[in-house]
């Protein structure tokens, strides 16, 4: 993912005052894994699969986040 994603990602996180050990807890994945993920690690955690790049690179469309319609609370599945 490039570092818009990721800073999006980021903000999201903080909007619901969720650490990224929550997001890993709501995803099913390691806490290191995350981290891995949204600091764009070695092992390629937070690339778009390369098949998806290719097809992206070839069309010359971006990959975008934006917020969800509906969802509050801290997460998925929680509520305060």
């Amino acid at each position: 993912m490039n570092e818009e994603i990721r800073a999006a990602v980021d903000a999201r996180l903080t909007e619901k005052h969720m650490s990224r050990a929550d997001l890993a807890r709501a995803v099913g994945k390691t806490p290191q894994a995350i981290t891995r993920a949204l600091n764009g690690g070695k092992d390629g955690g937070g690339q778009v699969p390369g098949i998806w790049a290719a097809i992206l690179e070839a069309l010359d469309l971006r990959l975008t986040v934006g917020a969800g319609q509906g969802q509050t609370g801290e997460g998925r599945g929680r509520q305060t």
